[in-house]
């Protein structure tokens, strides 16, 4: 029998590339949703006759069950999530099918973990966080953290050449994202940490190397201190390129009145304008994105670091091929763990090198500081 995808969100730019990922690498019928008939279009791609366009509003509440309970798996695209309830998941698990996001804020994890003991009652597989970061970049964690015997200190730092491909919800989450400091889990405690702060120059793979990044709010730092709970310190850092786009945004976060960042209004304007800046730099930059996962750790009683590097030439293909990878592999019954969990929890690390093999999608990877020291790709 046909499977049947549901993706909510699917006509933006991140949901399109979800879309066609799996167009791609399954049989299933796609169902892409918006909330009016003009925006029944997928920017272009070429998703063909496995793809149907629904009209739908998440307010639509007997419509939404409608289309959830016609589908065996769903995928959240709908940001930004700061702004989202988990009625969705909760419908999902209701109604017994499976579920995945490309959710990007603490608030919407938050709210998603406490579903966890009614999606295991369900044998519902719910699956949050996918995408490139978190996402991908939540496997690569996993990955450097089982080449140790005990793990102690992770490292994510992430980079986005202009807008990187996405819509004006992915502007709307990094100014979302400066609203209030946040807790992070450094040197064994939760300590407050003010967004984009502590600025520190990372080592990335051409065409970037040397570039800047800041302490951002990511659901990574909420959820990795739990998934593996020997690691005393998550640092989650972002940046963007050209570097004027972090002077800038250093500038929103610092500079401005916090009753002015926190309006909604305010998120509308800067979004706009941060939209049409990238629109035209678009054209020097590119649109890639650059992950590294730094990993320290014990092994065999030796202190050492190892650390994992990925660079695509487009953030929201490289999404797509984030949680489209997962939508595949619980589809073909691969992937099955009953429950709410973040990506580093639930994807095994073979699962997630042979999606990426199929994907093209190279994962570079060193020892440093080390008696290991050797490279590998993936």
């Amino acid at each position: 029998m046909t499977d049947h995808v549901l993706i909510l969100g699917g006509r933006g730019r991140i949901g399109s590339h979800v879309a066609a990922d799996l167009a791609t690498h399954t049989q299933a019928q796609i169902t892409i949703t918006g909330r009016s008939p003009e925006t029944g279009h997928s920017f272009g791609l070429p998703l063909g006759k496995k793809v149907e366009f629904l009209v739908l509003d998440l307010a639509e509440v007997d419509k939404l069950t409608e289309a959830i309970a016609n589908s065996n798996l769903v995928i959240h695209c709908a940001g930004p999530f700061h702004y989202r309830d988990a009625n969705v998941l909760k419908i999902c698990i209701e109604q017994g099918v499976n579920y995945i996001d490309v959710s990007d804020h603490r608030s919407y994890t938050s709210k998603a973990l406490n579903y966890h003991e009614q999606a295991v009652a369900a044998g519902v597989t719910a699956i949050i966080n996918t995408g490139i970061f978190p996402g991908i970049s939540n496997s690569m964690v996993r990955q450097c953290a089982e080449q140790f015997d005990q793990p102690e200190k992770i490292h994510l730092s992430y980079l986005v050449s202009g807008s990187g491909g996405a819509g004006i919800t992915v502007m709307r989450t990094t100014f979302l994202g400066l609203q209030y400091p946040f807790e992070a889990w450094v040197d064994k405690k939760w300590q407050k940490i003010q967004p984009y702060s502590q600025r520190e120059v990372i080592d990335f793979p051409s065409p970037y190397r040397r570039s800047g990044v800041y302490w951002f709010d990511m659901p990574e730092t909420f959820t990795m201190p739990h998934t593996f709970p020997s690691v005393k310190t998550v640092i989650t850092k972002f940046g963007s390129i050209p570097d004027f786009y972090n002077h800038l945004t250093w500038i929103a976060a610092h500079i401005f009145p916090k009753w002015l960042i926190q309006r909604r209004y305010m998120i509308e304007f800067l979004s706009r304008v941060s939209h049409l800046m990238t629109d035209f730099t678009n054209n020097f930059s590119g649109i890639g994105v650059a992950v590294r996962s730094e990993v320290t750790g014990k092994k065999n009683g030796e202190t050492a670091v190892y650390c994992s590097t990925l660079v695509h030439e487009n953030t929201a293909v490289a999404s797509g091929c984030g949680a489209g990878s997962i939508a595949q592999l619980i589809l073909e019954g691969k992937l099955k763990k009953p429950g709410v969990s973040p990506v580093e929890e639930a994807l095994p690390t073979d699962l997630f090198i042979q999606a990426m093999q199929n994907r093209g999608i190279q994962i570079n990877h060193n020892w440093i500081q080390s008696n290991f020291v050797g490279q590998q790709q993936i």
